[in-house]
């Protein structure tokens, strides 16, 4: 019962974060400061609060401005949800902790909780704009550098990272840089490779590699079905050419390793068994 009640604490409390990473989002690059009041760009009504209830207010409202009727973009429970469902992730991965170390599981949690954040406005901004914004791939790559140094599995203590933890952050992107340099840029962007830096000194060389494999896994499943239900469903032409950002797959495989503590020699291990 109270693993429960913590567990809906720490998944709406997930989701007024991600209503503040809708802000960041939407503000950064725009000229316009994370204060003031949010208001309705087709209307330019000032939202009341009841308005600003994480996914409650899209609920009620219908998923349309209480002014204008205006529909409202679906990144805003999108965003919302998925950052409750990452926070709840991470309780259940240090939750041992939480009840033995509370303060190392806080710890813990606001690190990763801030990454997590940071990754989920990359993505997002990545798929609106068709850019990952430098600054915060840099920021993402410091962070998991220091973090490299001073968290080693679920323990806070100094020590020196193994020499190809510290490599990934360099070998891992280093092929996709020379896709970048021969191709020109046609195949691949440059920014896909940055947000790798921070993924290598995250995960380290093993896992690290098995995130960018699964995003390609996810990119080429994701590709093939807008294909197919592009050319069923969709006026829109939808074809090989068509561009499609990398950085939510990226941001997904890395995800997806971490909470599944992925690495090669699991998923050796899981296709040796059958």
């Amino acid at each position: 019962m109270q693993e429960s009640i913590i567990t809906i604490i720490v998944f709406f409390f997930g989701a007024i974060i991600g209503s503040f990473l809708n802000v960041v989002i939407l503000r950064y690059r725009s000229g316009r400061t994370l204060g003031g009041r949010s208001m309705c760009f087709s209307c330019g009504k000032t939202l009341a609060w009841t308005e600003l209830i994480p996914i409650g207010s899209y609920l009620t409202q219908r998923g349309k401005c209480a002014g204008c009727r205006t529909p409202i973009s679906w990144q805003y429970p999108a965003v919302e949800i998925a950052t409750g469902v990452v926070f709840t992730f991470l309780f259940f991965h240090f939750k041992f902790l939480f009840f033995t170390t509370p303060l190392l599981f806080a710890i813990l949690f606001i690190y990763y909780g801030f990454i997590f954040c940071l990754l989920t406005v990359l993505s997002v901004y990545d798929l609106k704009h068709k850019i990952l914004p430098d600054p915060l791939s840099f920021l993402f790559a410091i962070v998991s550098f220091i973090g490299a140094w001073c968290i080693s599995g679920n323990e806070l203590v100094l020590h020196i990272p193994t020499v190809w933890n510290l490599l990934a952050g360099v070998l891992i992107p280093l092929p996709f840089v020379a896709v970048w340099y021969f191709s020109k840029g046609r195949l691949m962007g440059l920014g896909d490779p940055k947000l790798m830096i921070g993924i290598g000194f995250l995960l380290g060389m093993s896992m690290g590699i098995t995130a960018v494999l699964i995003s390609f896994w996810i990119g080429a499943i994701v590709g093939v079905l807008m294909l197919i239900f592009g050319s069923l469903f969709s006026k829109k032409s939808v074809s090989m050419k068509t561009a499609i950002p990398f950085g939510p797959f990226l941001v997904l495989g890395t995800m997806i390793v971490f909470f599944a503590n992925l690495n090669f020699s699991n998923i050796i291990g899981m296709f040796g068994s059958f």
